[in-house]
């Protein structure tokens, strides 16, 4: 039974009545979440607290839920639209420095990265990643959307035309546009 099958199984039994198979979907999901929502809300205290309301608000709803796309995928979307009104809510502006140090260590290269501890190779790397973040930070909604759930969250172009509404063709388009963006601005750090 793969991931999907498992997830539509609990989202029935939930349906049914068993709470307990909401609670089975919330730890697979939480760290996720929170990471998604982290890329918008940057305070790692108030981003629990707004995955912890997309939780909530996917319990309620999940009375509705027909399983047209996936379960994850469902709530993504959910938690996208959470962090998204929170910022509304606070006037708060988007995070300028996403990605740190141990995070990089899961990309592929972070052996090369641990290697060059340089002071001259760490300031290099935090100018990238500075620019790298603005450049996210500048892009429209839709791209910068698509982009961390193509790049960031390792979604298919298919889970993220699911995630945001939009045909697959969309959804390429815009990561294309989005990372043709990203390299203009990297680019005279990359020379």
């Amino acid at each position: 039974m793969g991931a999907s099958q498992t997830d539509l199984e609990l989202v029935r039994r939930v349906q049914s009545g068993d709470k307990s198979a909401f609670d089975v979907l919330v730890l697979k999901y939480q760290q996720k979440v929170i990471n998604l929502v982290t890329r918008y809300v940057h305070d790692p205290h108030i981003a629990m607290d707004v995955a912890q309301e997309s939780f909530i608000k996917a319990y309620r709803g999940l009375k509705n839920f027909r399983g047209d796309s996936a379960f994850y995928t469902w709530l993504y979307r959910i938690s996208i639209n959470t962090a998204k009104n929170h910022l509304v809510s606070k006037s708060r502006r988007m995070p300028d420095d996403d990605i740190d140090a141990q995070e990089a260590e899961q990309y592929d290269g972070g052996g090369m990265l641990r290697d060059l501890a340089t002071p001259e190779h760490e300031m290099l790397t935090d100018e990238i990643r500075n620019t790298l973040n603005a450049a996210i930070e500048a892009l429209p909604d839709d791209l910068r959307i698509a982009i961390t759930l193509r790049e960031l969250e390792g979604l298919s172009y298919e889970e993220i035309s699911d995630a945001m509404d939009c045909p697959i063709g969309t959804v390429r388009s815009r990561i294309f546009r989005a990372r043709e963006s990203i390299e203009v601005e990297l680019a005279p750090l990359l020379k």
